[in-house]
């Protein structure tokens, strides 16, 4: 089963986007630990997609899609900002971001902690980027 998301590239948005993933996860009873922690990478990667692919940009969406497999959570999120491949970002030694001070830099690791399986595509036109969770679903 697949349900699908337009989001604007607003952060203010983003409680739109983070309450439909939700209420998709509570409806196949999905964990409240899992929902939590998948909310919070696609919210991650949706909030990335907005500040740094679409600056400035009210005019395209960023689609969401939640394919719920036997088993687990299937996400693809596509837009057509800037590309950005979470697969090629060098994590951030955590120590560095604690001494500097810095702030930012957490996010992605935190999806590619969560996530089972991360694959990312560009073409000229859109980027896709799918996440994959394997979890307990109901159908």
């Amino acid at each position: 089963m697949t349900y699908s998301f337009n989001i604007p590239p607003s952060k203010d948005k983003l409680r739109q986007m983070r309450k439909f993933v939700t209420e998709v996860l509570q409806k196949h009873r999905v964990s409240e630990l899992e929902i939590n922690m998948m909310v919070l990478a696609v919210d991650e990667v949706c909030a990335n997609i907005i500040i740094h692919g679409h600056p400035g940009d009210d005019s395209e969406y960023v689609k969401i899609n939640i394919d719920i497999k036997k088993n687990g959570v299937s996400f693809e999120i596509i837009d057509k900002g800037d590309a950005f491949d979470i697969l090629k970002y060098n994590e951030p030694v955590l120590a560095d971001l604690v001494k500097n001070k810095q702030k930012g830099g957490m996010g992605i690791m935190l999806v590619k902690k969560i996530m089972d399986q991360i694959d990312f595509k560009s073409t000229r036109n859109q980027n896709t980027l799918k996440l994959f969770k394997q979890v307990d679903v109901q159908s």
